[in-house]
């Protein structure tokens, strides 16, 4: 931990960002099913696109975070609520690494990936997990079923993780009157 009162900026830049891209990349698997059919396969390409970025950001993040301690928790959280901040932002970290990748192996044992090459927000072509290209197609139906069931059940995750993470920011902020979104401003 360091004794400065808030994170740095690239931190609040990187935290701010991947969240804002998780939010948009939420709201897209949500609403796909409104748009227009000729709308789903380009809303389901910026998804994986986003989920792509989130990724690099987030290994970003881990990096930063490894070099540059965050600061220290404030003197008046109790034990707790100290060992529930931990937990809880290893798990989003956890989340921000396990989300994206179980997306791009669903999408690796997509059985039409081969004919629909994926490219980075339409411009730049992104490789599909090659072991799994190669499996036998049944295998690849079966794997992608289970990818996609892995890839919900980690993102019901992050929304239960995201809104205790929220929640508990505002308790600190308003309730217990602390600087606690100063520490994470921009």
């Amino acid at each position: 931990m360091n004794d400065m009162p808030r994170y740095g900026r690239p931190a609040i830049i990187l935290h701010w960002l991947v969240a804002a891209l998780m939010v948009v990349n939420v709201s897209l698997a949500l609403t796909v099913d409104l748009f227009p059919e000729r709308w789903a396969r380009p809303v389901i390409d910026t998804h994986k696109s986003i989920g792509i970025t989130v990724l690099g950001l987030a290994l970003l993040r881990l990096l930063w975070r490894l070099s540059h301690p965050p600061p220290a928790l404030p003197s008046a959280y109790r034990r707790w609520e100290r060992e529930c901040s931990f937990w809880a932002h290893g798990l989003l970290y956890a989340l921000m690494f396990l989300l994206p990748l179980s997306g791009w192996l669903h999408d690796s044992a997509w059985k039409d990936a081969a004919t629909h090459p994926m490219k980075l927000y339409g411009l730049v072509s992104w490789p599909r997990i090659g072991w799994i290209m190669q499996l036998d197609p049944a295998l690849k139906e079966r794997l992608h079923h289970l990818f996609g069931r892995l890839h919900t059940t980690l993102a019901y995750a992050l929304y239960l993780l995201f809104a205790l993470h929220v929640a508990a920011a505002l308790k600190h902020q308003f309730v217990d009157r602390e600087a606690e979104l100063q520490r994470m401003g921009l």
